[in-house]
């Protein structure tokens, strides 16, 4: 709260809102050398991955999901990646949500992670795919039991009259399923993005920071190069 009181009492007549262009931070930071980058960027990916982990930031799988629909209009919303090989990155949704919905129509869609504290970003593009029904049990059943509760329950994205009508299904499903296994709805399961962009960005001081960009070839080999920041 300090820096907010520092700044009205810099400009008393304006609101938060119109503070918001003077929020600033530098980017301290050695930077990357694309010389210094592996030729594939999933294992680049996993070794970014990797420092965020053993950097102890908060659920480094947050990622930021963007799709598009049929009508071109984007939309995203944040969510947990939960897994990444060389065939992609893979999360799980209902397939009836509006990213459900938006996917079964147009399968382009992007990823963003951002690991500030390392003021280090991925963007991801590519391809999205349903998983096996197979992976998507086996995930499912490893979830805490109130999470799987919890997915059978929402008609994730309809509207709904409150939030007693959602509470009300879950003691309902509670009961229908004491002592038994809860089924993985057929509607609720794992997507596969498989890469073809994918871009390592780096803060450096004066805004000057580090781009390098892996793009797929037609060969399926990578073609690395820097950008602009």
């Amino acid at each position: 709260m300090s820096f907010f009181k520092d700044i009205k009492g810099q400009f008393h007549n304006k609101s938060i809102g119109q503070l918001v262009a003077n929020f600033r931070t530098e980017y301290i930071s050695n930077g990357i050398d694309e010389k210094n980058m592996g030729d594939d960027p999933i294992i680049q990916f996993e070794k970014w991955f990797n420092d965020a982990v053993k950097s102890k930031i908060p659920e480094p799988n947050i990622m930021h999901l963007s799709t598009v629909s049929s009508d071109c209009k984007p939309s995203g919303r944040v969510l947990l990646l939960k897994g990444f090989d060389e065939n992609g990155f893979v999360f799980y949704t209902n397939y009836d949500s509006r990213k459900g919905n938006d996917l079964g129509k147009n399968k382009n869609a992007a990823m963003t992670f951002l690991w500030f504290e390392l003021y280090r970003q991925v963007r991801i593009e590519g391809t999205v795919e349903k998983i096996s029904p197979e992976e998507s049990d086996k995930y499912f059943h490893s979830r805490p039991r109130g999470s799987q509760i919890s997915a059978v329950a929402s008609s994730q994205s309809s509207i709904i009259e409150n939030r007693d009508v959602l509470e009300k299904k879950v003691k309902e499903l509670e009961k229908e399923y004491q002592n038994k296994p809860v089924p993985r709805p057929e509607n609720w399961g794992g997507y596969c993005l498989s890469p073809f962009s994918i871009e390592f960005w780096q803060g450096r001081a004066s805004r000057l920071h580090d781009r390098i960009i892996y793009k797929l070839q037609s060969n399926n080999i990578w073609k690395k190069e820097r950008l602009a920041p």
